[in-house]
């Protein structure tokens, strides 16, 4: 782990140890490229979705800005895509609970981790930041990467 992954990696633990019925739900984007993220507990592909890097006036952005947010999320795809994970966060998060685990890592990969799997993140961090038994972090591993 880097120190910034150690990092945080000692304060989502420390916090999932304080919360008692709430769940600690860490999102992280990734570029399948780079390999998958050692601490998911669900990993989903969102390959499926229009590539904002094949659109010159994207390439240089991320996920984080907002006409590669609205390139990538406003897809009726991208849209339901985002109702079935927040349900299925809501199915997990009692039964994690159940179980003694405190924590979820949801990892969303993409080609290279820039683009839709950090547009997707950034929206499901706001969905399930409303839910009030779950307590939400989001990191983006590749967003930097060269592309």
């Amino acid at each position: 782990l880097s120190p910034r992954e150690l990092r945080r990696h000692l304060e989502e633990t420390a916090l999932a140890d304080r919360l008692e019925d709430q769940l600690f739900v860490s999102l992280e984007s990734f570029g399948y490229r780079y390999g998958l993220p050692d601490e998911a507990d669900v990993v989903l592909d969102v390959r499926f979705l229009p590539n904002p890097h094949w659109i010159p006036q994207l390439r240089a952005q991320s996920g984080r800005d907002p006409k590669v947010r609205e390139y990538v999320v406003e897809s009726s795809d991208a849209q339901e895509f985002l109702e079935q994970v927040v349900r299925l966060v809501r199915f997990l998060a009692p039964r994690f609970l159940a179980e003694q685990k405190r924590r979820l890592v949801l990892a969303l990969g993409c080609t290279g981790g820039r683009h839709r799997s950090v547009a997707l993140v950034e929206e499901l961090d706001r969905r399930l930041s409303e839910e009030p038994s779950l307590t939400v972090s989001s990191s983006h591993r590749d967003i930097e990467m060269p592309e």
